[in-house]
């Protein structure tokens, strides 16, 4: 991971003011590594040894990447709350628990995320990928303040706010029926 993304996790540890801010950097990071699915899944059974290696793999991916989230919130929050929760085995343990301590939804700032994401336009030749991580930030601020924008509408909202020179990358998309994950569709972006 680079350091450009571990960066605001260390310069923004939780403290009692800013955990709105703290969890849309986290839930950014978590997004980029492919790891937040870890705060919304179960973990897998332990698989029977007989068993086929598909089953395995899906068990080990979640393990793995819960240890790596469990590792990025732990180092995000000062000494003592990082010895608190150091025990809990499952990184959605420690992001309720987190919730329960400092999380209390503000309907102004969810309000605000929501019409930045609605009335946001990429300007030709600006980067498409810090538009995209713009987007992301104001996607988390949105959940993080209590309402739920799912994975495919965040996709149409970041869609929707390309400029021009991305139209034929826009009609493609949408006469194939293509439905990019968050991070599929930043590294199109990039591509294209």
């Amino acid at each position: 991971m680079s350091t450009s993304i571990v960066q605001p996790l260390a310069s923004e540890k939780l403290n009692d003011d800013n955990y709105g801010t703290w969890k849309s950097n986290l839930n950014t990071i978590l997004v980029i590594d492919d790891l937040k699915f870890v705060l919304t899944e179960e973990c897998p059974p332990v698989p029977a040894q007989n068993v086929n290696r598909t089953i395995w793999d899906a068990h080990d991916r979640w393990t793995k990447a819960n240890e790596k989230a469990k590792v990025y919130i732990l180092a995000s929050i000062s000494d003592i709350l990082s010895k608190k929760h150091e025990k809990m085995v499952m990184a959605k343990e420690i992001m309720d628990s987190l919730q329960a301590l400092f999380g209390q939804p503000s309907s102004s700032a969810m309000h605000d995320a929501i019409k930045y994401v609605y009335n946001f336009r990429m300007k030709e030749g600006t980067n498409v990928r810090e538009h995209v991580l713009d987007m992301m930030v104001h996607f988390n601020i949105v959940e993080v303040n209590g309402a739920v924008m799912n994975e495919k509408n965040q996709g149409g909202f970041i869609m929707e706010s390309l400029p021009k020179s991305f139209f034929q990358f826009r009609t493609n998309a949408m006469i194939n029926k293509i439905d990019y994950n968050l991070i599929t569709l930043l590294n199109e972006l990039q591509i294209y």
